[in-house]
């Protein structure tokens, strides 16, 4: 039954693990109900009595999944990651049963093809069903559907268990350090949490947690260049080390069943398949954009790492680039963005400058609900309402990393808005920062604070969509669309107004230097060389894999080899310059639902850039312009066209140049 909490809050207290399975199976086989009710009705189709009744369905099951899956993800345990791969194929036979109805597909189509009178978001989730069933395959012989029942679960399974993997592995490879010594150049309290995290394993010394991405934060603070060295092998050693947590066969499984089921589909390739449905419409579109950047990032990178060669006196591998990198900015500008931290508190971050920035753009405001039961300690909840006090949401910030969350920074919902339901909206926001001892400040990382703003911007997107069918709900809009309010949400990091209000040291609450300000300005194209290649190669890695045919998929055995090839035919195989993400540990894309689909980040940044340019047109933080970007982007959600929200918020089609100039590319 739905929660009696407020916002219909999930009743963690009273949640058991014994709880999940049953509610799974009840939660299917209801809905299995609900479509039979829909597809034995005698009456023609029409929007009331398919799709609106399809929207209906479900409702256990999605709430049972949005919990399971959010604490799988955030607080996993040996019973949530045996249950996730236990129900993996079980959810794709049943995700199968809805999408490859043939007579559910032919009411929808029938409602599609129907001249009733219907509003503009009645007609697009019409449409949005018909091409997602359409190609999922529900137009398919019975022959061929049941191959691709067959390759969905095996899909499933095999994502989850690389997914397990990975985080087992990411634990595992956490580099011990027993002298202190060889932790020089790390604040007091990065060391105080790599002490705490050492404590909570039962260890002496210290440990570094990984993160998801190859480069880890000390990277840029360590002076030992054998620590260095360290942890970066680390790194790049996930799922390639041999035993039950080596992921290359995954990979290679996982790439050839895609690639078996696109063909399947009608497609030439995995790649195909997904953009087909994007904003992008292309392999080919996607391969413009990133082949058009390419050689200018190389080329950038090029004469960045002579820069930091020059400094250092020496060769500068990967391990030491961020290390030299932070030299060469503190030469060039002035700027140690390490020294940064005592005016990166966290909770004035959260305060003064994430929450305040949302309120001078949108007038909501925030006050902290203790009063519910939350799934960790560690995960905060926060009410948001609007300026006249009417709800807006909970929002919950789950901040610190622990061995049971999975790496990276991510948004999640917990309860989906939707008026047809009369449902409220949940969202969660994770981060992975690493938790001091008791008592002491958690000062963030200058990357930390733009991730923070970034995955705010997920959640205010997800916050603000008001639609009436729950398929539209929030983020749930195309994939290479989906990054772009978040990385608007950067933006205000460094706004003026809104950096004064929390940039202020911990200690003694003098604000930070104008100098430093505008030094930082002055070096935001610096490094970006590096930042573009590395992200390029991670998205392209992902092309490579996901344009294979199924004979040239089943032809590759090796991964390394794999990687090699393809970074090399980029121009992008730079040892100094290791991808993002190497396949073994690319979590996006084998596991986390970006396959063919990475390279939206910058998809998305060339509409992040022209919004940034039409805010410093327009005044920058007002209620004006909060006003309008909500109304015209963010609350929309997935209820019409992104592209033409879009052009009706810009009046016009994005342009790259933005793009080009903020990363030096132009």
């Amino acid at each position: 039954m739905p929660s009696l909490l407020p916002y219909a809050f999930p009743p963690f207290a009273d949640i058991r693990d014994e709880h999940f399975e049953p509610a799974f199976e009840l939660g299917m086989a209801a809905q299995l109900e609900e479509l039979a009710a829909i597809t034995d009705m005698a009456e023609p189709a029409t929007f009331a009595n398919t799709l609106e009744a399809l929207e209906r369905s479900g409702q256990t099951l999605s709430r049972v999944s949005h919990v399971f899956f959010h604490l799988s993800s955030s607080h996993s345990s040996d019973f949530t990651n045996e249950l996730e791969e236990k129900l993996a194929p079980k959810l794709a036979e049943h995700h199968d049963a809805i999408m490859l109805d043939h007579a559910l597909y032919a009411r929808i189509t029938a409602v599609h093809e129907s001249d009733e009178p219907l509003t503009d978001e009645q007609r697009y989730l019409v449409e949005r069903w018909h091409v997602e069933m359409t190609q999922a395959g529900a137009g398919l012989d019975e022959t061929a559907k049941t191959r691709l029942r067959e390759l969905n679960q095996k899909i499933s399974t095999l994502t989850t268990r690389f997914e397990k993997a990975l985080l087992a592995d990411t634990n595992d490879l956490a580099v011990h350090i027993e002298d202190a010594s060889d932790l020089d150049g790390l604040s007091a309290g990065e060391i105080s949490a790599a002490a705490e995290a050492a404590k909570s394993r039962g260890l002496e010394g210290y440990l570094l947690t990984l993160i998801l991405p190859t480069g880890q934060p000390a990277l840029s603070d360590l002076t030992s260049p054998e620590t260095r060295a360290r942890l970066l092998e680390a790194s790049r050693a996930r799922g390639i080390r041999g035993g039950e947590h080596d992921t290359r066969e995954l990979v290679l499984q996982i790439v050839r069943l895609r690639a078996e089921r696109a063909v399947l589909l009608g497609f030439e390739n995995h790649a195909a398949a997904v953009t087909s449905d994007e904003t992008a419409g292309s392999p080919a579109a996607v391969a413009d954009m990133l082949t058009r950047l390419a050689p200018a990032a190389a080329r950038n990178a090029q004469a960045e790492h002579a820069a930091l060669e020059r400094q250092a006196g020496g060769e500068v591998g990967a391990a030491d680039w961020a290390y030299w990198t932070e030299k060469e900015r503190q030469e060039r500008y002035n700027v140690d963005t390490a020294a940064l931290r005592p005016w990166f508190e966290a909770e004035r971050v959260l305060q003064d400058g994430v929450f305040y920035a949302a309120t001078r753009l949108y007038g909501i405001t925030f006050h902290e609900r203790r009063d519910l039961a939350n799934y960790h300690p560690d995960a905060r909840i926060f009410e948001v309402k609007n300026e006249d006090a009417s709800p807006v949401g909970l929002y919950v910030l789950d901040l610190y990393t622990r061995d049971s969350k999975r790496g990276g920074a991510w948004m999640n919902s917990l309860v989906s808005q939707n008026s047809l339901l009369g449902q409220p909206v949940v969202v969660t926001n994770n981060l992975n920062v690493p938790k001091p001892a008791e008592g002491e400040p958690t000062l963030l990382t200058f990357d930390e604070v733009s991730t923070l703003f970034h995955e705010f911007g997920h959640a205010l997107h997800g916050m603000f969509a008001r639609v009436t069918y729950p398929k539209l709900a929030g983020t749930n809009v195309y994939r290479d669309f989906v990054e772009y309010p978040s990385q608007v949400n950067e933006m205000w990091m460094l706004w003026p107004e809104v950096l004064d209000n929390y940039a202020k040291h911990y200690e003694t609450g003098e604000p930070i230097d104008a100098g430093v300000v505008e030094r930082l300005h002055a070096s935001e194209q610096f490094n970006e060389g590096f930042s573009t290649s590395e992200y390029l190669a991670a998205a392209m890695l992902d092309q490579a894999w996901h344009t294979l045919s199924p004979e040239e998929a089943n032809a590759v055995t090796d991964v390394a080899e794999f990687e090699a090839t393809a970074l090399a035919a980029a121009g992008l195989d730079n040892p100094a310059i290791p991808p993002r993400y190497s396949s073994t540990y690319f979590a996006h894309i084998f596991a986390g639902g970006y396959d063919a689909g990475y390279y939206s980040y910058i998809w998305s940044e060339v509409l992040d850039a022209d919004t940034v340019a039409w805010f410093h047109e327009n005044s920058g933080l007002t209620r004006a312009n909060g006003e309008t970007f909500r109304r015209l982007v963010l609350g929309v959600g997935g209820s019409k066209d992104p592209l033409e929200a879009y052009r009706e918020f810009r009046g016009r089609d994005a342009v790259i140049e933005p793009l080009l100039e903020r990363r030096g590319l132009g």
